[in-house]
């Protein structure tokens, strides 16, 4: 159920794998995205057993409607109902017990935290929102709230790796003049883009220096969602919070 989880002085975080839950094929077992065509009911006892699992209240894990644009939001508490969420790509809180939750099924899932300043936040990152700017708009974002880059801890979670994730040359071409470091080649040879490349270096350049990245491709891995590899599919979920 949680492929990975870390306690860094304080900070939570995690990130789920594909198995655990109660959906039905093609979304077996353990999908968190409300949006994709599986049971509502199904999703809901999913993301409680998800949440339980890393002893978290589910009335205490906030959701995204995701977009791929550069959007922040800055919470703290949960949202009222269903429609007050709002359509960001990343949500930044000093709630303490809040944990913030990032659907993904290809994209680079995002978890950042200071936990001296009792900040974190959660991106998703696809390739539209990597060169929109949505990790540093949420770096941005904690700073004003009083984290310091040199002490944020960042973790990007599973992924569709640079290898895999097949684009055509244009496409490339203008995700490199705005990240050079996403540019990639497939292992067959044609042209590719690695968005976890380009948002580490994003937040090198931030001066975060605190950053580990999930080695899953979630195109090679059958123990994770991918968008890419199935079209019809469930979501993955990362959480950070703060004790």
């Amino acid at each position: 159920m949680i492929g990975q989880r870390e306690n860094a002085s304080g900070a939570h975080f995690a990130f789920t794998d594909r198995w655990g839950g109660v959906s039905a094929a093609p979304y077996e077992e353990l999908n968190l995205g409300g949006a994709v065509g599986d049971d509502a009911a199904a999703v809901t006892t999913n993301r409680e057993l998800a949440a339980k699992s890393l002893g978290l209240d589910p009335g205490r894990v906030v959701w995204m409607n995701q977009v791929h644009g550069a959007d922040v939001a800055v919470v703290d508490g949960p949202w009222g109902s269903a429609v007050d969420i709002p359509s960001v790509d990343a949500i930044v809180t000093t709630g303490r017990g809040l944990a913030l939750a990032v659907l993904t099924a290809d994209c680079v899932p995002v978890l950042l935290a200071d936990p001296v300043a009792g900040v974190a936040a959660a991106a998703h990152a696809g390739r539209p929102g990597m060169v929109a700017g949505v990790v540093p708009a949420a770096v941005k974002a904690m700073i004003e709230l009083g984290a310091d880059p040199a002490r944020i801890v960042a973790r990007t979670g599973p992924a569709v790796c640079g290898r895999c994730y097949e684009v055509p040359e244009a496409m490339r071409a203008d995700v490199a003049a705005v990240e050079p470091t996403a540019y990639a080649e497939t292992s067959w040879g044609t042209p590719a883009v690695d968005v976890s490349a380009g948002v580490h270096s994003q937040l090198e350049r931030l001066g975060v220096h605190d950053r580990e990245q999930s080695p899953v491709c979630t195109l090679e891995s059958r123990d994770h969602f991918s968008y890419r590899r199935d079209r019809t599919t469930g979501r993955l979920a990362g959480y950070v919070w703060l004790d």
